[in-house]
């Protein structure tokens, strides 16, 4: 043989996928490889050539190379094929794309590497073709899992319940297939039953192995019930979980990235603070934690972690929303741009979809805003799905739709105080609604007392409706409580309306106190000012545009020279 495919073999092994791709171009021209002659022969070092290619992420190459050994094992004799299938049974070697040397080649094998390719490739309808060519009995425990994905992808959720029900039946330690048949809607106990089922190494069921059993069947339930939007239920199980397994980065990351959609900021950020102290080269959920700094304006941190981001993988769809979280304040345009990329990156990616919505509305585009929302909505129905279209929809004057919006989040979520404000948020964009919208918000306060959401909204409806004092009252009892930049800007803005400029004063500084970041504070108090020099607050500043426009001016004449 002029050259040897052992070595070639040694390569893939090592990972050494370069030389590997480049010694396969010999091996794939040899005179050995002659198809005439061998026909077995050439595919299978067209095999190792596509390994080498999957290994340096030529996708498409690697692609063409096993599609080419598909059509050479067509013409192996049917015999030869047989016996080539029997040997590889009886090898131990992996199915992964960068591990093949054994000396004949299975065609089943082979699909699973073209869909692997595919799904690299985002072309998921062509990988569900490849994968359902492999006869059932064929399909390996990773090529199941695989399957159930694109299943889900493809919205044909019963095959992808199907298939994650089949792994769990040999494997109930795959937890993205837990997590997976959670939110298809399939109940705690029906996962449970599956465990019943598989058998342990030691010939033991996972029934017998009570302390194993005893954490996963919790898990399992947390999951269900943040899949039926129990949050409450989720979190409760996991806090039970973290201390029977401290620091587990996984239970913090799901713990934060929950308490992040119900809109509990603070918790959040300190699980996600603890995990970065943890593990600091997590990127899962990462860009959760970005929108939340962003939300909390603090710049400096949120610098950091993207910083520590891109040090990281520059190539993750969390990059790009972390970007786009970073770049909102500066420029929103691009900020979209980023989050348009986080979903090119990865079509599925709730972040990106949440993150386009909340833009696209800051940017006047609630029809565009629309789409980014039910895209996310269609991945997993969540709080801030609903608030966006909600918002959404109330912008563009479509008020039944934002209605039945809100009334399907209150049916979702039951005995959710932020689902209740929801339907108080569409009453009171009407004058007619205002007195239901005071209802729901009441009976979101009573079910959450320390919903500031709720209760900036109440006060808002009372400084609508003339009743100044009744929002005063209800800001200041908070207030007591709750130490919170939002409700000093809420006071100063209603004691600025009704002309007590000291009071207001003093709360806006409070705010900036609290948080020196907040903009509505900053812009409410250099409003105050001119009021309180006796000034009109909505009086364009003629001085400053004219000097703007002979800065541009001076810039187009530079770039012009």
């Amino acid at each position: 043989m002029e050259v040897p495919k052992d070595q070639m073999s040694t390569l893939l092994d090592n990972g050494l996928f370069d030389s590997a791709q480049m010694l396969g171009c010999f091996l794939v021209s040899s005179a050995g490889a002659n198809i005439e002659a061998s026909p077995s022969l050439k595919a299978e070092y067209l095999v190792l050539q596509g390994d080498a290619l999957f290994g340096e992420k030529e996708f498409r190459r690697a692609l063409n190379m096993y599609k080419q050994a598909l059509q050479h094992c067509k013409s192996i004799p049917r015999q030869a094929t047989s016996n080539s299938r029997n040997s590889l049974s009886t090898s131990s070697r992996s199915s992964s794309p960068n591990s093949l040397s054994v000396s004949t080649i299975n065609d089943n094998e082979v699909k699973f590497k073209i869909t692997l390719c595919h799904c690299s490739l985002n072309e998921h309808r062509a990988a569900l073709v490849e994968m359902e060519g492999i006869p059932l009995k064929a399909r390996t425990l990773r090529m199941n899992l695989t399957l159930g994905k694109l299943y889900r992808v493809s919205r044909n959720n019963r095959a992808s319940i199907a298939c994650y029900k089949d792994c769990l039946r040999h494997c109930p330690y795959i937890l993205e297939a837990v997590t997976a048949l959670a939110e298809l809607g399939v109940s705690s106990k029906e996962i449970l039953l599956l465990f019943s089922q598989t058998p342990v190494k030691s010939g033991r069921l996972l029934s017998d192995n009570l302390d194993t059993q005893r954490w996963l069947n919790r898990y399992v339930e947390a999951q269900c019930c943040i899949a039926s939007n129990d949050y409450k239920g989720g979190l409760d199980i996991f806090s039970e979980l973290l201390q029977r397994f401290p620091n587990n980065v996984h239970i913090l990351l799901e713990t934060a990235k929950v308490e992040a959609i119900i809109g509990r900021n603070d918790e959040a950020i300190m699980n996600f603070e603890k995990v970065r102290f943890v593990d600091p080269y997590v990127l899962t959920y990462m860009d959760e934690y970005a929108m939340l700094l962003k939300s909390k304006s603090d710049p400096s941190k949120l610098n950091k972690l993207v910083h520590d981001m891109l040090h990281i993988d520059s190539g993750r769809p969390e990059i790009f929303v972390a970007l786009s979280a970073l770049w909102e304040r500066k420029d929103e345009r691009r900020a979209l741009s980023f989050a348009e990329k986080s979903l090119r990156t990865d079509d599925r990616h709730i972040a990106g979809y949440i993150m386009k919505g909340n833009l696209c509305m800051s940017l006047n585009r609630p029809d565009t805003a629309v789409t980014a929302f039910r895209g996310a909505q269609e991945l997993r129905a969540d709080l801030r799905s609903y608030q966006g279209l909600v918002r959404a929809y109330l912008a563009l004057s479509k008020s039944k739709e934002a209605l039945f919006t809100a009334r399907e989040a209150m049916k979702v979520m039951h005995q959710s105080a932020k689902a209740l404000k929801l339907v108080g948020d569409v009453h009171a964009s009407n004058s007619s609604g205002r007195e239901k919208a005071r209802k729901f918000y009441e009976s979101a306060l009573r079910l959450e007392p320390g919903f500031l959401g709720a209760a900036l909204a109440l006060a808002d409806l009372h400084v609508v409706e003339g009743r100044n004092k009744e929002a005063v009252s209800l800001l200041e009892r908070y207030l007591r409580d709750w130490a919170d930049d939002s409700l000093h800007v809420k006071l100063a803005q209603v004691f600025a309306a009704t002309n007590m400029l000291s009071d207001a004063l003093s709360h806006y500084q409070a705010a900036l106190r609290i948080n020196p970041q907040n903009e509505a504070a900053k812009k409410g108090l250099e409003r105050l000012e001119k009021q309180m020099k006796g000034m009109d607050p909505d009086a364009p500043e003629e001085e400053e545009e004219i000097e703007a426009e002979d800065a541009e001016g001076d810039q187009e004449d530079t770039e012009l020279l």
